[in-house]
C-alpha cells in the first residue's frame, strides 16, 4: 500500500500553483481569515492616522493667520474673521470632530496658504511626483534585487565586497546633499565638467510635444540619479542578506544533486524563497511613491507633493498638511496591506 507524501522543501512548498491559489478549502479559509485580519489591521491604522494628523501639526510654533497676513496691515476684527472663517475659533474638539467628518468623505480643507480645497492642490501635484519617484523606484529596485542576488551568491568575492562597500556608503549618504552635490557638479560645472542640465523644476517652459517629453527627461536625470542611488542600496542590502540566509538550506543541496545547474538553483529555488524580505521593501518603496521624496523635490524645486508639503509646513498650513500627512500614510498602509495579502501566495505557510 503506497503512501503520498504530504511534506517537501520550502522551494517545493513555495512554487506549488495549488498550494499557491488556495490550498483546499481550509487554505481559502485560513487565507480568508488572514486578509481579513489585515483589513481590520488597516483600518486602525487609518484612523490612527487621522487622530495623529490632526495632533501632531497642532503642536507646530506659530499663529496660521498671522503667518496669511504677514507684511499687510490687518485689524483685530478682521483677524478674528478670518480665524472664524476657518474654524479656529472653535474649541479644539469641534474642530477635531469636523476634521474627521469631512476626511471621510474625501473633503480634506480648504488651504490657508492657497485658498483653494487641499484636494485639488493634491490632486494638482500627483502627476509629478508619481512621474519622478515611480521612475526612481522601478529603477532601483530592479537594481538592487540583481546586485543584491549577484552579491549574496558570491558572497566574499571582490564584486561582492565592493557592491556591499558602495552601498553601504550610499545609503548612509543624505539624499539632500547628495542632491546638491550632484547640482554643484553636473548642473553649475566643477573645473572641465560643465553644466549638462538644469539646477531644478521640471520643464522648461517653452517646448511642445515630443520636444517637451525630451526637455522633462532632461529635467529628471539628477533628481532620478539621486534617488536611485540613495535607493538601490537598501534593496540591496536586504536581499543579500535574505538570499544569504537562504544558501546553506539542504533543499538547495538536493537540488544541486539531482544535477540542476547553479543559476537553476539560484533562480528556481533559492531567489523566490529568499523574495519575502525584498517584497516588503519594494511594497513600502511603492508607498512612498505617493509621498515622493521631501528633500529631493525641495533642493531641486520639483513641483510635486513633497515640494507641496514643505511650502505647507513653512507657514504653517494645518489643513493642507493633514491632508498630505494622511495621503502619504494611508499609501504606506495600502502597500503594505497589498504585501500581507500577498505573502500567503508566495509562501502559503504565512498565515497558516
Amino acid at each position: 500500500m503506497s503512501t503520498t507524501s504530504t511534506t517537501g522543501t520550502p522551494a517545493d512548498v513555495a512554487r506549488a500553483p495549488e498550494a499557491r491559489a488556495t490550498g483546499g478549502g481550509g487554505g481559502a479559509r485560513a487565507y480568508l481569515v488572514h486578509a481579513a485580519g489585515k483589513l481590520g489591521g488597516a483600518a486602525v491604522s487609518l484612523l490612527a492616522v487621522l487622530v495623529t494628523s490632526f495632533f501632531l501639526f497642532r503642536i507646530i510654533p506659530g499663529d496660521p493667520v498671522k503667518a496669511m497676513t504677514h507684511g499687510m496691515p490687518t485689524s483685530a476684527e478682521q483677524m478674528a474673521t478670518l480665524r472664524r472663517q476657518f474654524g479656529l475659533d472653535q474649541p479644539l474638539w469641534q474642530q477635531f470632530t469636523d476634521y474627521c467628518a469631512k476626511a471621510l468623505t474625501g473633503d480634506l480643507g480648504m488651504s490657508y496658504q492657497f485658498r483653494a480645497p487641499v484636494g485639488e492642490l493634491i490632486a494638482e501635484k500627483v502627476p509629478a511626483t508619481l512621474l519622478l519617484t515611480g521612475v526612481a523606484v522601478l529603477l532601483y529596485s530592479a537594481l538592487g534585487l540583481w546586485l543584491g542576488t549577484r552579491s549574496a551568491w558570491r558572497h566574499g568575492s571582490l564584486g561582492d565586497r565592493l557592491n556591499t562597500g558602495v552601498a553601504l556608503t550610499l545609503w548612509s549618504v543624505p539624499s539632500f546633499w547628495l542632491g546638491l552635490l550632484l547640482i554643484i557638479t553636473f548642473s553649475v560645472g566643477v573645473g572641465p565638467i560643465p553644466g549638462l542640465f538644469p539646477t531644478g523644476g521640471m520643464e522648461s517652459g517653452d517646448t511642445e510635444g515630443f520636444a517637451r517629453v525630451v526637455d522633462i527627461a532632461h529635467h529628471m536625470v539628477l533628481p532620478v540619479l539621486t534617488l536611485v542611488a540613495v535607493g538601490y542600496a537598501q534593496t540591496l542590502l536586504v536581499m543579500r542578506s535574505s538570499l544569504l540566509d537562504e544558501m546553506g538550506s539542504d533543499y538547495l543541496t538536493t537540488a544541486r544533486a539531482k544535477g540542476l545547474r547553479d543559476d537553476a538553483v539560484r533562480r528556481g529555488h533559492a531567489v523566490p524563497n529568499a523574495l519575502l524580505p525584498t517584497v516588503t521593501m519594494v511594497f513600502i518603496n511603492l508607498g512612498r511613491v505617493a509621498a515622493g521624496s521631501i528633500l529631493v523635490e525641495t533642493v531641486f524645486s520639483w513641483p510635486g507633493l513633497g515640494g507641496l508639503f514643505y511650502q505647507a509646513l513653512s507657514v504653517p498650513d494645518l489643513p493642507l498638511v493633514q491632508g498630505l500627512f494622511v495621503v502619504f500614510a494611508g499609501a504606506m498602509i495600502l502597500m503594505n496591506l497589498l504585501a500581507d495579502l500577498l505573502y500567503p501566495l508566495l509562501d502559503p505557510r504565512v498565515g497558516r
